[in-house]
């Protein structure tokens, strides 16, 4: 068997993570167009998983830099943000 090359996984990983995305965005403004305190949550948690999410990753990326490993960086990166956006799709969802 073959293995696909790095940038190839990257891409298919990136366009999976694009997908995703537009689910939860779909259902985050569900959310919020109903109103209510159900919305006004939703829009904090997002604010702050935003914000966590972001300096988690630039701390992890200037770690891996440092560490000689900055050429798995982008896989890392992308990795990272599909966790986050699964686990945000299950928990809307429910």
């Amino acid at each position: 068997m073959t293995r696909s090359p790095q940038w190839l996984s990257l891409s298919l990983s990136a366009w999976q993570m694009g997908l995703e995305a537009q689910q939860v965005i779909a259902l985050r403004l569900t959310k919020l167009a109903f109103g209510g305190e159900a919305a006004v949550k939703e829009t904090a948690l997002m604010i702050s998983e935003k914000t966590e999410s972001m300096m988690a990753l630039q701390s992890d990326m200037a770690l891996a830099l440092m560490s000689g490993t900055g050429h798995l960086a982008p896989a890392r990166a992308v990795t990272h943000y599909r966790r986050k956006i699964r686990a945000n799709r299950r928990r809307l969802t429910r």
